[in-house]
């Protein structure tokens, strides 16, 4: 079949793949010029996740580039450590940086699928005999599926799924992210300043320990911005971040000249069914949570699923549709409900603060919580695929 695949972070590259593989002919549309750069890390936990990033190929390529965690230090504005959280709490049980991850799932997909960057879907037209697509740069081509790997906000969705059928809940914070010299000499332990409601933090690029990575949070209603213009974003951040001491005036010194923000409402996204006629979303367009909710492992156990589940179809992509949220559902919508980055990382009062603080800092609650987690990125049922003479069937 003749597939596109909109978004090229994770889950797109990641059904790519699978698809390439199966003798589709994929293309993959991705809004951004290039791949993206931002520098933050996403974590794998559990042998569901290892086992389809080994079947894909790519698990030796991500444990050669994985940064090895990072420990959270939480310290009060003159610097003393008020607790401390080990690497493995943040970083599963292999942790790389997002930029590495999307990179390498573009090398092994890129020989299988066509991609095209600086480019977006603009209009979805479904008839029987396929999908018209009409993009922003106003070229048109028909496919026989389209699949929203787009991310939180996408463009598939938003264009072929009624609003009363879509439900988007602001869990009321947003988080930031930029990249900044690393003039304050930071190593080790990434830092977390609080104050009620929000949080500053920064840490040492693994890549190159001359730069540092940011991370901010902070609570607010839902807030109405322009998700193209940085110069906006980057004036909200400042906005809710000019009175703070510590490194916050020298981390707001370096946002100006930043290149890449992440910006985004901490969110959660639930769709009363995944697939409408010849389109499919995967990963964060259907069952996503802005941050906290094992999102990353979930969409690559996603498209291996959706993958697998359109060869064992033959051709019924109702069926394989079907089939693939089926599987899926349950277990999603458990880690999607799980989370609570935003309390976690910014409690509303001070002495929210103080209470996350004891807790976390005694160990059989922390044990607790790490098992938790690894039991959360189990829940999915894996089957079992393969490639057999060009094809993806279930064995």
């Amino acid at each position: 079949m003749k597939v596109l695949v909109s978004g090229a972070s994770v889950a797109g590259p990641s059904v790519a793949l699978w698809l390439g593989r199966a003798g589709h002919d994929v293309t993959v549309v991705e809004i951004a010029p290039a791949l993206r750069q931002g520098g933050y890390a996403v974590d794998f936990r559990g042998e569901v996740n290892k086992a389809v990033l080994g079947r894909m190929g790519v698990l030796d390529d991500l444990r050669a580039l994985q940064t090895g965690g990072t420990a959270m230090r939480f310290v009060d504005e003159s610097g003393r450590r008020l607790m401390r959280l080990p690497a493995e709490f943040a970083g599963g049980e292999l942790e790389v940086l997002r930029a590495d991850l999307s990179r390498v799932l573009y090398e092994h997909s890129r020989e299988r699928a066509a991609y095209r960057f600086g480019d977006s879907i603009a209009g979805l037209r479904e008839h029987v005999g396929g999908v018209d697509v009409r993009f922003e740069s106003g070229l048109e081509e028909t496919y026989d599926l389209v699949i929203g790997a787009d991310g939180m906000h996408s463009v598939v969705r938003r264009l072929a799924w009624p609003a009363e059928r879509v439900t988007e809940r602001h869990l009321g914070y947003y988080v930031a992210g930029w990249e900044v010299p690393n003039t304050m000499g930071i190593s080790g332990d990434g830092l977390h300043y609080n104050v009620p409601g929000r949080l500053a933090s920064v840490g040492a690029d693994r890549r190159d320990p001359a730069l540092a990575q940011t991370l901010f949070v902070f609570r607010s209603p839902e807030l109405r911005y322009n998700r193209r213009d940085q110069d906006e974003q980057k004036a909200i951040v400042r906005e809710h971040f000019a009175d703070l001491g510590w490194h916050v005036p020298a981390l707001l010194d370096g946002l100006p000249a930043a290149t890449e923000l992440y910006f985004d409402s901490i969110s959660r996204v639930h769709v009363d069914r995944w697939s409408n006629g010849r389109l499919v979303l995967l990963g964060d367009a259907g069952y996503g949570a802005t941050f906290g909710a094992l999102g990353t492992g979930t969409a690559v156990v996603g498209a291996y699923v959706l993958a697998g589940e359109l060869a064992r179809a033959g051709g019924d992509y109702q069926a394989a549709f079907e089939r693939y949220e089926a599987r899926l559902r349950k277990a999603v919508s458990t880690t999607q409900d799980g989370s609570q980055a935003g309390r976690f990382l910014a409690p509303a009062t001070r002495l929210g603060i103080i209470a996350r603080n004891r807790i976390l800092d005694n160990r059989f609650f922390l044990k607790q919580m790490l098992k938790m987690a690894q039991k959360m990125s189990n829940l999915i049922e894996l089957p079992n695929y393969s490639v057999q003479q060009g094809e993806l069937v279930e064995e």
